[in-house]
């Protein structure tokens, strides 16, 4: 996987990021099957319930454009180590795909590759009936 396209662009939109009361900004970026590049930021809001992360704005842009299966994931921070994804972004990913590549970066550099089913261990699922 040649990740750099991806933290570049996740790294650019990560300074478009809203984030007036944390001040902690992230970038997404997120490739999918037919080599499409969708990124977002993270939002904040006044109400910290309505504040929407990175992954989720990227992974809505996408669906609303009708694109099919994510790929691979950059998230970009400047927390030390790069940080991953909240559980309410890993568990919307896994919506989408049973597993997936992902790239932490931060501002300096730094790079960790994980795997969702590496980070999100027991997705929630529906119990059968």
């Amino acid at each position: 996987m040649d990740w750099d396209r991806l933290v570049e662009e996740a790294l650019i939109v990560r300074e478009r990021a809203h984030a007036p009361y944390s001040g902690y900004r992230v970038g997404a970026a997120i490739l999918f099957e037919d080599g499409e590049v969708v990124t977002g930021c993270n939002v904040e809001n006044r109400l910290p319930s309505l504040t929407v992360c990175a992954e989720r704005v990227a992974l809505a842009t996408a669906v609303a454009a009708g694109l099919g299966q994510p790929v691979a994931l950059v998230v970009a921070t400047e927390s030390r180590p790069p940080a991953a994804p909240c559980g309410l972004c890993l568990e919307m990913l896994s919506e989408f795909v049973e597993d997936l590549p992902i790239l932490l970066v931060n501002t300096d550099g730094n790079r960790e590759e994980v795997r969702l089913r590496q980070i999100l261990t027991r997705r929630f699922t529906l119990p059968s009936h």
